[in-house]
Formats: C-alpha cells, structure tokens, sequence
C-alpha cells in the first residue's frame, strides 16, 4: 500500500464513520516505533506505523486509522482529543476505533558500540557504552591506570 492508497482509505473511513471529511495529509513513517499512527497537533497530519499493515493486517490498520481520526475530528471540533477524555473515549467507542496498537512482532535487536579498557597492572577489563577519560579514571580494583583496548559492536555488554 502506498501513501496514495492510504489517503484515499482514511478519506473513505473519515466520511463513512465520522461523516466529516478528511482535509489533510495521511503518510506512512517507518520511523514510528512503539506507536501505531500519530496526529500532529500542528499541521493536522496523521502519520500511520507501516507495521500495523504487514505485521498485523487490514483490520488493526483501519482501527488505528480510526484512532487518529478520533483526535484529528475533536482537536477541529475545539475539543480536547486527549485518551483521558470521556469524548475520546465515547467517539472511539462509537467508530470502533482500536484503544491500544499491538505491539510489533518482528523487533530486530540493535546492535550497540561497546568500548573496552583493560587496567595496565591488573588486566581488569571494563565494558563501556560511552568513553571515559582515562586520565581522571582508575582501575576500581587495583587503582592503576586503563588503557583503551578496542571497540567492540554486540548486542548485548559482553562479559
């Protein structure tokens, strides 16, 4: 589905569960992580998580759709479109909206840089995510000076 695909669907849901037209913007942005779709507040776009389409299908796609339009038609409507609202809560009740997107189902691990020094005299090695300036840090065993070794890439802080 391209983003003209997706236009055209909100369009369609917005005039046939709100009876309002839609009259902005509907994109996809691969960037959403752990939200199904975002209404921005300040240009009244709607961004939609293209995973709620390959990840979950047709049907959670439409409910998070008719989330976003719940915020979208009650922010032009003067109202407040916040989850907490009873009239947030009463009109995705009505549109049968979806109250939570799922979680994604493929999460790829994010492999991290991990900065390795080793204390001069007693060969302590320390895993660190950020540098460290080894002229102000001592070895917390032996007090005596680290040295950077190498930079190692992993998922996890190795041992």
């Amino acid at each position: 589905m391209t983003n003209d695909d997706l236009q055209r669907l909100v369009e369609q849901i917005s005039l046939a569960s709100f009876g309002k037209p839609f009259r902005h913007h509907a994109t996809f942005n691969a960037r959403l992580r752990t939200t199904g779709g975002r209404y921005r507040l300040t240009d009244h776009d709607i961004e939609i998580n293209p995973k709620m389409l390959t990840e979950h299908g047709e049907a959670v796609l439409i409910g998070v759709i008719k989330h976003e339009l719940c915020h979208y038609h009650l922010h032009l409507a003067g109202q407040s479109g916040q989850h907490r609202t009873v009239a947030f809560k009463k009109l995705l009740q009505q549109v049968g909206g979806l109250r939570f997107a799922p979680a994604p189902l493929h999460r790829q691990p994010r492999m991290r840089r991990w900065m390795l020094y080793e204390c001069v005299q007693c060969h302590q090695r320390y895993y660190r995510a950020r540098r460290i300036d080894v002229s102000k840090m001592v070895c917390g065993r032996c007090h005596g000076h680290l040295r950077w070794q190498k930079t190692v890439i992993a998922e996890e802080r190795p041992q």
